[in-house]
């Protein structure tokens, strides 16, 4: 067993420490080394895939279907189809799964700025390769297909509070799915197993900080809502931190055995 399912396995049994202001000032002091090239990164990334997304959409169904299905009245759920909503709910958690390794990306940069590591534009897609692809695809996956049948329960049930409820929830206790992944080498199903029963010993102060980065992220839509991209970094830095004060990284682990 290695130190990192140590670890694991003394929260498991004995839980774990985790101070809110620290942990709220360590992301942001991370945050603020990768704050102008996340940012800059997130906004070109979004940019291009709008445009290929967009070109791929006019190739399949030409440039007049497109445009009368997303005029405003066309895309309220009560005038789309069934189909239609499968289709598209299936595409979203498709591409998002496909996306994955990008977020992996930015909190590996969030890693390397705390060392003073350089990083590139090639760290934001280090994680599209094996075995990280895979693991990453399938967790993202899973957890997309609970959310959204979950989301559709809600709606047809007519309760749309829950369903602020339900992505607020989903995203509390996967939050170190991903850092599980990349940083403590955990497979997809034992990665959101292992981050459901951290966030269980300590859910009120990570729900604390996930509430108050989101009201910090969305300061970037004030004004010009380009400024959201360079908030955005934000949440990786956080999730970044969390990884870090709650798990620890092999070498720390490994000296704090030491004391």
């Amino acid at each position: 067993m290695n130190t990192t399912q140590n670890r694991i396995e003394r929260i498991k049994n004995n839980g774990y420490e985790v101070d809110f202001g620290t942990v709220f000032n360590h992301a942001f002091e991370n945050y603020k080394k990768i704050a102008l090239y996340g940012g800059l990164v997130l906004f070109v990334f979004f940019f291009l895939l709008s445009i290929v997304a967009f070109g791929v959409i006019i190739a399949i169904f030409g440039s007049a279907a497109t445009l009368e299905f997303l005029k405003p009245e066309n895309l309220r759920p009560e005038a789309l189809s069934l189909n239609i909503l499968l289709i598209i709910s299936a595409v979203s958690i498709l591409i998002g799964s496909s996306l994955s390794p990008f977020t992996a990306g930015l909190i590996k940069m969030a890693y390397c700025a705390e060392r003073d590591e350089e990083f590139h534009v090639s760290t934001m897609f280090e994680f599209f390769k094996a075995p990280y692809f895979k693991e990453l695809f399938i967790a993202t996956l899973l957890v997309s297909i609970v959310s959204s049948t979950l989301s559709a329960i809600i709606d047809y049930a007519q309760i749309p509070i829950l369903g602020f409820v339900n992505t607020l929830t989903v995203n509390l206790f996967t939050i170190l799915m991903i850092p599980l992944i990349i940083f403590g080498k955990l497979k997809a199903v034992q990665a959101i197993e292992t981050s459901l029963m951290i966030v269980s010993k300590q859910p009120l102060i990570l729900l604390g900080l996930i509430v108050v980065s989101v009201l910090a992220v969305t300061v970037g839509l004030i004004g010009c809502c380009i400024g959201i991209f360079f908030t955005i970094p934000f949440m990786y830095s956080l999730y970044y931190v969390i990884y870090s004060e709650i798990i620890g990284f092999d070498t720390e682990i490994e000296q704090e055995a030491t004391i």
